[in-house]
Formats: C-alpha cells, sequence, structure tokens
C-alpha cells in the first residue's frame, strides 16, 4: 500500500472562505452563526444559522462557470481550486488521468429544488429549468470539480449523510493506497440552509433555538446544549501519494494514516446508545495507521451539540480509549461554523490537519458546564497549543454512518 499525505487544502465556511482565514478565525474562536440572511425565517422556531457570507467565488472561477453551477456545487469547486493552489499543484504538468475526485453532499441542492418545484406547482409542465437536474443530483459537487481542474482520474459522489465528507476523504485515502491514482482531491460540501430543510430538523427537535444569544447557540457536549446549528459550506484536501508529493517538491501538511468505517444498524436518526459501533470506526483507523491509543493526542470530535449525540459520542471514545479516554484532548469546531453535514467530515478533516501541522488545538467556545455524562478533557473556551502526534476525525450520520480519519505528524 502506497503512504498517502496531505499537501493541500481548501475550506469555503461561515468563518473564512479561504484556509487561512477558516483556521484564523477557528483558533481566535470567532462564531459564524447568525440570524437568517438567505430568505424570511421570522415564523420559524429556529431563526439563526451559520451562512456563508463572505465567497468571493470569481477569485476561483470564471462567470460562466458560477451562473451554472447549483451553490453546493459552486462551495465544492471553489474550495478545490483553492486547495490546488494551496498545494502548488501544477496540473499541467499531471498526467490528468492519474488525478481524481471524491467529493460529496449529503442532500445536493435543495435550495434549487424548492425553487423549480415551487415554479412547476405555480406554472405546470414546461416552466422548469433545464438547469435543475444537472443541478440538484448529489453527484455534481464532484463533477464539477472534475470539470473545473480537467481531471480525469476517479470521480466519485459520496452521500453518507453527516459522515459523508469524512467518508470522501477516507474512499480517496484507499483510491490512492492501491494505486489507481496519484492525486486525489477529498472533501465534502452543503448548502442546505432553506426554508424547507430548516423546518424539517426543526421539526425532529434537533436545532437549537436560542434565537436571541445566537453565538452561544452551538454548545457541544456543554450540560446546557439544546440542538446543533445549520451550516453550510465546504472543505476538500489535496491527497497524493508520498512518493508523488517528493518527487515534485510538494510541502507536506500531514500524513493520512489510517481510516475506519462501519454502521450501526440500529435506527433511522438515533445512534446506537452505547456507541459500539463508533468506537470500532475509531479503533479501525489507529490500527490502520498503526497508532496505539497513547499515540492520539487529539480528537476533532462529531460534537453536533444534541444531548443525545454528544452524549453517545463520548460512549465510544470511552470505548475506543479505555482508561485514557480523559487525557485525549477533544474539541468540536462546529461552535463555530454550525453543523455542515455533508461538509462537516471534509471541514474538520482540513481543521484536524492544521492542528497537527500548527501545534495548536482550536476551541470549542460556549463550553462552560461541565457535563457528567460527557467526561471528557475538552478543549474549551481558548485554543491550546499541543505538539501532537496523531489526531482522529470523527463523523457520525443518520442511519448509523461512521467514519473516522486518522492523521499523522508529517514525516
Amino acid at each position: 500500500m502506497n503512504t498517502v499525505v496531505v499537501t493541500g487544502a481548501g475550506v469555503v465556511s461561515s468563518i473564512g472562505c479561504t484556509k487561512d482565514t477558516f483556521w484564523t478565525s477557528l483558533v481566535e474562536g470567532v462564531s459564524g452563526v447568525k440570524p437568517i440572511s438567505a430568505f424570511d425565517a421570522s415564523l420559524h422556531k429556529t431563526r439563526i444559522a451559520a451562512e456563508v457570507t463572505s465567497l468571493a467565488p470569481e477569485q476561483w472561477l470564471g462567470h460562466k462557470q458560477i451562473r451554472r453551477m447549483a451553490r453546493v456545487s459552486l462551495f465544492a469547486s471553489c474550495a478545490a481550486v483553492e486547495a490546488v493552489r494551496d498545494a502548488g499543484l501544477d496540473l499541467e504538468k499531471e498526467d490528468r488521468s492519474r488525478v481524481g475526485c471524491v467529493v460529496g453532499s449529503a442532500a445536493g441542492d435543495y435550495g434549487n429544488l424548492e425553487e423549480q418545484f415551487l415554479r412547476f406547482r405555480s406554472k405546470g409542465p414546461g416552466s422548469v429549468s433545464p438547469l435543475t437536474v444537472p443541478k440538484v443530483i448529489p453527484n455534481m459537487p464532484a463533477a464539477n470539480v472534475a470539470i473545473v481542474l480537467g481531471i480525469q482520474g476517479p470521480s466519485l459522489g459520496v452521500a453518507t449523510a453527516c459522515a459523508t465528507g469524512c467518508h470522501a476523504v477516507g474512499l480517496a485515502m484507499g483510491i490512492l493506497g492501491q494505486g489507481h491514482a496519484d492525486v486525489m482531491l477529498a472533501g465534502g460540501a452543503e448548502s442546505t440552509i432553506t426554508p424547507f430543510v430548516l423546518d424539517g430538523y426543526a421539526s425532529m427537535g434537533v436545532l437549537s433555538e436560542r434565537n436571541e444569544r445566537f453565538q452561544e447557540a452551538s454548545r457541544p457536549f456543554d450540560a446546557d446544549r439544546d440542538g446543533f446549528v445549520l451550516g453550510e459550506g465546504a472543505g476538500v484536501l489535496v491527497l497524493e501519494t508520498l512518493e508523488h508529493a517528493r518527487k515534485r517538491g510538494a510541502e507536506i501538511l500531514a500524513c493520512a494514516a489510517g481510516f475506519g468505517m462501519t454502521s450501526d444498524a440500529y435506527n433511522i436518526a438515533i445512534p446506537e446508545p452505547d456507541g459500539r459501533a463508533a468506537a470500532r470506526a475509531m479503533e479501525q483507523a489507529m490500527r490502520q495507521a498503526g497508532l496505539n491509543r497513547e499515540d492520539v493526542g487529539h480528537i476533532n470530535a462529531h460534537g453536533t451539540s444534541t444531548q443525545v449525540n454528544d452524549r453517545v459520542e463520548t460512549n465510544a471514545i470511552r470505548l475506543a480509549f479505555g482508561d485514557r479516554h480523559r487525557r485525549v484532548l477533544v474539541s468540536s469546531n462546529k461552535s463555530m461554523i454550525g453543523h455542515t453535514l455533508g461538509a462537516a467530515g471534509a471541514i474538520e478533516a482540513v481543521a484536524a490537519v492544521l492542528t497537527l501541522y500548527h501545534g495548536v488545538i482550536p476551541p470549542t467556545i460556549n463550553y462552560r458546564t461541565r457535563d457528567p455524562q460527557c467526561d471528557l478533557s475538552i478543549v474549551g473556551e481558548e485554543a491550546r497549543e499541543a505538539r501532537l502526534k496523531a489526531a482522529l476525525s470523527n463523523s457520525f450520520g443518520f442511519g448509523g454512518q461512521n467514519a473516522v480519519a486518522a492523521f499523522t505528524r508529517r514525516p
């Protein structure tokens, strides 16, 4: 198996639309949660979200490309182009048949679907835009990334709910490890801050209703958490074989060392209470990376800020790490960027890589009251310096989809 390394990253988020601005905001504990501006949310129970408002897509893409893309594909494409630039990857010098992508989305383009459905209902057959289907289908973020970059290797769309982005990273690692490509772009994108989606999650009782104190709404592992905040954005990593990276003299950010994936096979929305399958995913990732429990100093947690999910993730960490579970430093980026669903695992993988690279663990803002059922070493309101050997990035999705990526310091 080929050794796989990370050489570049791109991010679109509510707290920054480049890797560097995202990282600076993350370390400083900046919240991207605000009252919703995309539509009138005044009649909704939850009226807040972590929207992307500062993206300048023309920085990355041409005007024609921008016009023809759904918002979710726009996020993915901008993050991918930035990641390629960040990696110093000159595609003109590459065999493009050996460069591919795995980019997922849990939902696809709900905004366009809602808009065109309403148009169809009011105007009837013949009124729907011919771009509706090419925008809506969930493989379009991956397809657009490949088209924009002109890469002709494996191109896959992944949809595993909130584990999507992490699964994309793991699948890309496998493709490289088995020699099917030299370079893979891996990540996830999501844009689901729409009236229909907001109401759907609200009806499940999983969204925070701290509308007035919105920057305090997302509070993973805190005893007073009352639900998650919808977010949007994209994260993309450039992964390549170590041999290829060294041959072109690339700077290596980290090693993509291991991956684990399991299924709860328990419930369509509720995680298996003991966290056994999630724990096995962590164990698989560590085993594939050749790591012991003692080697892992940080977990970038799924940490959604719901009562059930944070408690179950704690159970899983306790099972995977045994009596060492209180010594691993845990943080959740969702406290700042909200829950970006299919993009979450990808954006958080970027954060885990940058944590290793910079030796700084971002904070979990709003963590103020310890929950006895979440007895973890949470990195709270302030970032913490820590020279780490390895970090895990956890992602768990509806339907019991579990994915964990293990990263180690660059060789």
